[in-house]
């Protein structure tokens, strides 16, 4: 991706250290701009280091999402671009996979779901393949000996969040940005509607412009004229460890009630679930027994397998659950990137490019040109 080349060298903060956080900034910082995150605990460690990284524009395609589809499809398209240029400056894996990913079904009720799924996502021009139950595991031969269908998208796949997040780090330490970390904002500074920069505690930080990429914790930063509606979705996930030279899964698999990740170190990652549970964050036994339960009646031999990891995760969702890109109403200065859901680490390429582009140069590139905040006023008023 190649920024505009700026003469004067503008004074950025944002808030959140997420990947949409840290992509946004690496951008910037990239373009020559002078940029400091604040993260109000450890960057990278809250939703995007819950996710399990898939790159899924295809096989997530659901009625009513249809405007989402080209963001994501876009996104995806520029994933590949993105790692090599994160592996190149630090040197660090970013473990993008590109196998594709496989729906299955056991179940007539399954399998009629499927068949009007691929329908709906082959009417939106989504190049996707229907699969017998054998020839889905011909693809994975450790899948239930009852699966009778599948589909296949050869254009989806995943990368590692948590090394991209790690190699998004060392990104911005090259490129000369400040991650603070551990640092609660607790206001906007504001002066005459325009943003001065960020409030922490007693003092202030002076910046041109500031990107909100808070996530789930984006409404709740003090002095917004209008807050995003942006709510937290609870999710809780596992991992399991499998034999790295024998591994029971290559592809990524979507199930009925969950999907599984496989990792090249062997680790098998488990989710999701789907919780409007506000910012409660306990595992619970239910939750659990939910995964493993979908999990099993999908890849019978995860029942041997050992565990590795538990975890929850807040996704930053909003009504249509689409995300929030451009400038906030009433508030110059002040530009929004949250609300992603569950495609954080699917739409973070293309999050960076538009919002870093929007800052510099004030044009609102028409990918995003439809995700602004007032669109919620618009359906509010019809």
């Amino acid at each position: 991706m190649t920024m505009p080349t700026i003469k004067d060298r503008p004074r950025i903060a944002i808030i959140g250290g997420g990947i949409i956080g840290m992509s946004v900034g690496w951008r910037l910082a990239q373009a020559g701009a002078s940029v400091d995150i604040f993260d109000r605990g450890t960057a990278g460690q809250g939703a995007t280091r819950a996710a399990a990284g898939m790159l899924a524009a295809g096989v997530e395609a659901e009625p009513g999402e249809q405007p989402l589809l080209p963001l994501c499809l876009e996104s995806q398209t520029r994933w590949p671009g993105f790692a090599a240029e994160l592996e190149t400056l630090t040197g660090l894996p970013v473990g993008l996979r590109r196998e594709g990913t496989l729906v299955v079904a056991s179940t007539r009720d399954e399998v009629e779901l499927l068949r009007a799924n691929y329908e709906f996502q082959r009417g939106l021009g989504l190049d996707l393949v229907w699969l017998t139950g054998a020839a889905a595991k011909e693809k994975e031969p450790f899948l239930n000996p009852r699966t009778a269908a599948g589909v296949f998208s050869a254009r989806d796949g995943q990368v590692d969040n948590r090394l991209a997040s790690a190699a998004l780090r060392s990104a911005l330490q090259k490129t000369g940005a400040r991650l603070h970390e551990g640092v609660d904002v607790t206001g906007l500074d504001v002066q005459g509607g325009r943003i001065g920069g960020v409030v922490l505690g007693d003092r202030i930080v002076a910046a041109d412009q500031v990107v909100l990429a808070a996530g789930a914790w984006s409404r709740l930063v003090p002095g917004q004229a209008s807050p995003p509606p942006v709510r937290p979705v609870k999710g809780q996930m596992m991992s399991l460890a499998m034999d790295p030279a024998n591994p029971l899964l290559t592809h990524v698999v979507w199930a009925p009630k969950c999907y599984l990740v496989p990792r090249t170190d062997g680790t098998l990652i488990i989710g999701a679930t789907t919780e409007e549970k506000g910012f409660d964050s306990q595992m619970t036994a239910g939750g659990i027994l939910a995964l493993l339960d979908a999990a099993w009646r999908a890849l019978p031999g995860v029942e041997e397998l050992p565990v590795k990891e538990m975890w929850t995760g807040l996704r930053p969702g909003c009504r249509d659950d689409a995300p929030i890109l451009g400038r906030a109403a009433g508030m110059d200065g002040l530009i929004l990137a949250t609300g992603h859901h569950r495609n954080g680490i699917l739409l973070a390429p293309i999050t960076a490019d538009t919002i870093a582009d929007l800052v510099l140069t004030g044009r609102t590139d028409p990918h995003i040109a439809r995700f602004a905040a007032d669109r919620f006023n618009a359906a509010r008023a019809a």
